[in-house]
C-alpha cells in the first residue's frame, strides 16, 4: 500500500495490532524516555509534548521514511489518570472513574526527514457505577497496569460498565486510526 518506511515508535500492543489492521506494513521500535512534563501542561498539551518529545529522543529520520509517535491519557476534574503503578492505585482511578465521565486524549507525532506534525483525538467515555467486588475482579484477571486510567476499553471493563462514548473507540485504544490513515495517504515526500 505505501511505498516509504513506517516505524511506529510504541511497544504498545494495542497501537501495534490498530496499524496493522489499517493493513500498513512497519517496523516497530521502543523508546525509553522520560515521561514526565510540566504541572502547568493540561489536556492535550501534555499528549502533545509527549508525543514530540518521543519524536526527538527517536532523532534523525531517513529519507522516505516516517517515525510515528502517540502517548494517551485519561483526564478528569483537572487532572490526569496515568498509568498506575501498583492493584491499590489502579483501584483508587476505578473508583474515581465509577458512575462519572472523563475525556480520553491521543496525540499522534508524525516525523520525516523534514517535518513533525502532530494531530490530537480527544473521546469522551460514561462510566457506569462500579462496586469493590467489580473493581476487585477486573484488576485480578485484566492487570490493566500499562493502560492510562487503569482500564482498556476493549476488554472486560469496556464491555461492562462503560455506557457510552462520544469521539472514537480507537482513539481510547491509544491511536485514532481516522488521523493516522489520513495522514499517511496523503503523505508525500
Amino acid at each position: 500500500m505505501n511505498t516509504f518506511k513506517i516505524i511506529l515508535a510504541s511497544q504498545s500492543p494495542r497501537r501495534q495490532e490498530l496499524l496493522k489492521s489499517l493493513n500498513y506494513k512497519f517496523e516497530t521500535l521502543h523508546l525509553n524516555i522520560d515521561e514526565s512534563y510540566s504541572p502547568l501542561l493540561k489536556e492535550n498539551q501534555i499528549t502533545e509534548y509527549l508525543a514530540e518529545q518521543k519524536s526527538k529522543h527517536y532523532g534523525e529520520v531517513a529519507d522516505q521514511t516516517v517515525v510515528i509517535t502517540a502517548d494517551t491519557i485519561v483526564w478528569m476534574k483537572d487532572h490526569a489518570l496515568e498509568k498506575p503503578e501498583n492493584f491499590e492505585q489502579a483501584k483508587k482511578m476505578l473508583f474515581e472513574l465509577s458512575g462519572n465521565s472523563h475525556k480520553v486524549y491521543t496525540s499522534v507525532g508524525f516525523s520525516t526527514k523534514n517535518d513533525f506534525k502532530v494531530f490530537t483525538d480527544c473521546t469522551e467515555v460514561h462510566f457506569l457505577p462500579m462496586n469493590e467486588k467489580e473493581i476487585e475482579f477486573y484488576l485480578s484477571h485484566f492487570k490493566p497496569y500499562d493502560k492510562s486510567g487503569s482500564y482498556g476499553i476493549q476488554d472486560w471493563i469496556g464491555l461492562a460498565k462503560i455506557d457510552k462514548i462520544n469521539g472514537s473507540f480507537f482513539t481510547i485504544m491509544g491511536l485514532p486510526t481516522h488521523i493516522v490513515y489520513e495522514y499517511l495517504e496523503n503523505l508525500t515526500f
